[in-house]
């Protein structure tokens, strides 16, 4: 029993005093070489790890078809990597854990076992982790694009382990494709980055504003951005186009003006205001002998990017807000004996799709309504076939509803730059909050220019119709007369 306590008092004794090679020799400098690529080598692979890892595919994406000249080639070069996500991690864990695990082997035959654990986990804590993880996380696509070479070159190394392994997390966890980012995440983004954010982004508030006003465009129907009927100034069809019609019309300063007959609801078209330059107001030509321009009829719940692309082509800039009475589920009765496969209409289709103005209906600045051809009420009709149009069956929806609101190019601008757009004719800022325009409009009234225009020359005072002018402290309030040479001279 002595002897065996002997035999393990020289084991532990030759275990504390751990014979170590020599200072100076060849194998103490190999050994303490080879421990520093091992933690430089370990530092390398946990910040690929993290660097590589952290670069989604759509980043890489956007930096490959936005970014500098540097990134963009960076990018496509990381990307064909990083495609292939679990293969890539386990090649790269792989790697850092055979040289975190070789360490303190080398470490054991130049130190005592206690200061080779103690060198190992500081040097692979800071060299092996933190600063090379601190370095990839700030330029990770530049770290990333440097080694690749050696990833590819581990990547083949490990192939017969790192392979199926990450196959099987193909299998089990899927590929990692979620990068897109949902509307309101977009918004939250954009506003993150604005510099009113403080947190260094580079997007004004005009900026951020626009794109927040773009993603919310496809949310807002034409009920949200109209003019309510009542609000909008429009012109009967049996009025006269006198002194007192044409100074309102000026006055309002639209370029374009609905048209009703009889109910200010039953809108009919719309009177373009460059058509009066001929019309000579002595005459008092009536509204209806004037070319009167069709307006075309949307849904309250048709989106605002739908009305702006009809906008675009060139149909017209205002239409006619309309809720309408009932929907059509069925095709009508064959009545021109043609047959019935012929007529069928599939009016499935979203409102959202519906055209401003029907394919068989061409409009150009020749279009009219010719008033004196239809009889009273009147109604704008139009002819429907259902070969060639089966959508233009849905629109006798629209034409039948009740018109609630006129709706402008202007109106979707102002949506989508989510403020108002507010000229030298404007009475109100917000027509729905009635806002007026104070100070823009009492700044106008007042210019000797503006005066002269609507006749107004002082307090008392008669034009040459005998007629007393009213003060007026806005743009927008509408004159009883207009000076008569001015006009006539335009007409």
């Amino acid at each position: 029993m002595l002897v065996d306590n002997n035999v393990l008092l020289t084991l532990m004794r030759n275990e504390f005093l751990h014979e170590t090679e020599p200072i100076g020799t060849i194998k103490w400098y190999t050994c303490i070489g080879i421990s520093c690529l091992l933690v430089f080598f370990a530092g390398i692979m946990s910040g690929l790890t993290l660097g590589l890892m952290s670069l989604g595919l759509v980043d890489l994406q956007i930096l490959q078809s936005s970014g500098t000249p540097s990134e963009k080639k960076q990018a496509a070069a990381i990307l064909p990597v990083v495609q292939k996500q679990h293969q890539l991690l386990v090649t790269l864990l792989l790697c850092n854990a055979c040289a975190m695990e070789a360490l303190p082997l080398y470490l054991d035959r130049v130190f005592n076992p206690f200061l080779a654990i103690v060198l190992s986990v500081t040097f692979v804590l800071a060299f092996g982790e933190v600063i090379p993880q601190a370095i990839c996380t700030r330029y990770g696509l530049a770290v990333g694009a440097n080694f690749l070479w050696l990833v590819r070159i581990l990547m083949i190394v490990c192939y017969p382990i790192a392979y199926p392994i990450g196959k099987i997390l193909d299998l089990v966890l899927g590929h990692n494709n979620e990068g897109l980012f949902r509307r309101a995440q977009l918004k939250a983004l954009v506003s993150i980055h604005s510099k009113e954010a403080g947190k260094g982004g580079e997007l004004t508030h005009d900026e951020t504003t626009i794109i927040s006003g773009a993603l919310d465009l496809t949310e807002k129907t034409a009920e949200e951005a109209m003019t309510p009927i009542e609000s909008t100034f429009s012109l009967d069809v049996d009025s006269k186009l006198n002194w007192e019609a044409i100074g309102k019309i000026l006055a309002r300063g639209h370029s374009r003006v609905p048209v009703y007959s009889g109910n200010p609801k039953n809108i009919i078209g719309l009177l373009l205001v460059k058509s009066l330059l001929t019309v000579r107001p002595e005459e008092e030509t009536p509204v209806s002998a004037v070319s009167i321009r069709r307006i075309p009829r949307v849904p309250a719940d048709m989106p605002l990017y739908d009305i702006l692309n009809e906008f675009q082509n060139g149909s017209s800039h205002m239409a006619a807000v309309v809720k309408p009475k009932w929907k059509r589920t069925n095709p009508p009765p064959c009545t021109d004996g043609a047959k019935p496969e012929e007529k069928k209409a599939v009016l499935t289709e979203s409102r959202s799709t519906t055209t401003l103005i029907s394919k068989n209906e061409v409009y150009s600045e020749t279009v009219a309504i010719d008033i004196e051809k239809v009889p009273k009420p009147i109604k704008v009709n139009r002819q429907i076939s259902f070969k060639k149009d089966p959508a233009s069956v849905f629109s006798e929806d629209v034409e039948d509803g009740e018109v609630i609101g006129i709706i402008t190019l202007e109106d979707v601008f102002e949506e989508l730059l989510q403020e108002e757009i507010v000229d030298e004719t404007d009475e109100f800022v917000d027509v729905h909050k009635r806002i007026r325009v104070v100070a823009a409009a009492a700044s106008i009234a007042r210019t000797p220019s503006f005066r002269r225009f609507v006749g107004q020359k002082g307090a008392g005072s008669t034009n040459r119709l005998g007629l007393t002018p009213k003060a007026s402290n806005s743009c927008m309030t509408k004159p009883d007369n207009l000076e008569e040479p001015l006009l006539a001279r335009i007409s």
